[in-house]
């Protein structure tokens, strides 16, 4: 009976641990699962020479705060925001053109959005996290903000979530 008794709660306690481990798994599953899917993510230009950085605009602390360090400006706040014009969105860095406003949506998040970049003109860096990824002017390195994926809000199915403060607004010429 002793014997009976020891290895019904051995196994007991093994089923025990399965369920545990099954459990811890599934939890695991699911919230893998909810985290955004990135493409594979580019490295910011490491070929910059001091002659680039010469010809740099000059920022204010706001702007190298978001730019430089890579912060966020306060949502809803940004001068480009409902900006509706036609026109060309440039790195205020170094002015090279990122955006067209072909590509500008309203997601209601609080910063410009945009559903595609100027080809080759931002780069994708994954966050040490893993949770989001960065984007940055492909020609300084300038922080740009985040792009998000399956959000449905366009038919592209991305959003560039941009800090006005990173960016300058050159309108199309009439004529």
């Amino acid at each position: 009976m002793a014997r009976f008794c020891f290895v019904y709660l051995y196994m007991k306690s093994t089923l025990k641990r399965i369920m545990f481990t099954i459990a811890g798994f599934l939890l695991l599953s699911s919230i893998t699962a909810c985290a955004q899917k990135q493409p594979k993510a580019a490295t910011v230009p490491t070929t910059i020479t001091k002659k680039d950085m010469s010809n740099w605009n000059k920022l204010t602390k706001e702007e190298e705060a978001v730019i430089v360090h890579k912060g966020t400006e306060y949502p809803g706040t940004g001068e480009l925001l409902n900006n509706k014009e036609k026109g060309t969105y440039t790195c205020k860095r170094c002015n090279a053109p990122l955006y067209r406003s072909e590509t500008k949506f309203e997601s209601y998040c609080g910063w410009p959005s945009f559903d595609d970049e100027i080809e080759g003109a931002v780069k994708r860096i994954q966050d040490a996290d893993g949770s989001r990824t960065e984007i940055v002017c492909a020609a300084c390195g300038g922080h740009l903000g985040h792009v998000f994926l399956g959000e449905g809000f366009t038919l592209k199915n991305t959003r560039h979530c941009v800090n006005s403060v990173s960016m300058n607004f050159v309108p199309d010429t009439k004529g």
